[in-house]
């Protein structure tokens, strides 16, 4: 189980460090508290929105948005209070443990065994991104599948986005890949779990196959889509949860193991293998030496995958 400590966070973080955070032009100080255009509605007044550095609030007269640090992450990044907090805890590295007899409503606890669905969807991502044409991402997947170079402010700005969908396709989460090789390679929401999904299970159980295609990466799984094989899904990694693998063999009569050609990837596929052995039918693809999936031509990935089904 997991709680978020709300009171623990507004004392971590200041409302003057999330605003420099968003990097906010033409914010003005006067007499402890900040003016200029309200950057949740993007309003043209110069003054209506107000930030109190001393008491950590702020107000917009305009849009009427007001409140804490919380209050103004959660309507910059159009999530709930409780992702504002997690959010806040994975960018300053707050920390927010739990407190025996906190306050009714200052802890939330998170839903065993399920992702919740995102109430909110990042807009403006360009799908035809440069990295996206190197990664050989067409335009019309990319469109298809939501993902494009996000410039917008919050934890992902300046990366590849990458939804990632819960088995009845509600958007649990987006991923975001760095194009200039900043690490984290991938960044991930605070409180998300990979193991309670599968990347793309949802458009793979939707074709009606009773074989799936398992890879380890999102982009992986578009090469393996554009080469005319929608049924695949990615494990987000080299290990297969129980959950996952429960959502495998509800689905599925057949998994087509297409995971990386390196020391991993080798020891993934065999271990996988045999947990599902008997329970379905399991092939393994040995994808050469070094190299993975999304480096293959579609004619190359058609021919592995239809060799290990004879």
């Amino acid at each position: 189980m997991e709680w978020v400590d709300f009171g623990a966070v507004k004392q971590a973080v200041s409302l003057a460090a999330v605003l420099a955070y968003y990097r906010l032009p033409g914010l003005r100080q006067r007499r402890g508290q900040l003016h200029g255009r309200c950057p949740i509605h993007r309003g043209q007044r110069e003054d209506s929105f107000r930030a109190n550095l001393r008491r950590n609030v702020f107000h917009c007269f305009a849009c009427q948005a007001g409140g804490t640090v919380l209050d103004f992450v959660a309507a910059m990044e159009r999530c709930s209070i409780r992702e504002a907090a997690l959010r806040l805890q994975q960018w300053f590295g707050a920390s927010a443990p739990a407190r025996a007899g906190a306050a009714k409503g200052e802890r939330v606890r998170e839903k065993e065994g399920r992702n919740p669905a995102l109430r909110f969807a990042l807009t403006g991502v360009d799908p035809a991104h440069p990295y996206l044409v190197e990664r050989g991402v067409d335009r019309a997947t990319a469109v298809a599948f939501g993902w494009g170079f996000y410039a917008g402010p919050g934890l992902l700005s300046g990366r590849i986005v990458i939804p990632i969908a819960n088995a009845r396709g509600q958007t649990v989460a987006y991923a975001g890949r760095a194009v200039d090789g900043s690490l984290p390679k991938y960044k991930l929401p605070a409180g998300f779990r990979k193991s309670w999904e599968l990347f793309n299970l949802h458009r793979a159980a939707a074709t009606g196959s009773r074989t799936v295609i398992v890879v380890e990466g999102y982009f992986d799984c578009l090469r393996v889509h554009q080469a005319g094989l929608p049924w695949a899904v990615a494990l987000m990694g080299v290990s297969l949860s129980a959950d996952q693998e429960n959502a495998l063999l509800q689905r599925f009569g057949r998994v087509v193991l297409l995971l990386d050609g390196d020391a991993a990837g080798r020891a993934a596929s065999r271990a996988i293998a045999a947990r599902l052995a008997g329970r379905c039918s399991v092939s393994v693809v040995h994808v050469p030496d070094g190299s993975q999936p999304d480096q293959l031509s579609p004619e190359v990935i058609r021919q592995f995958v239809e060799s290990s089904l004879t």
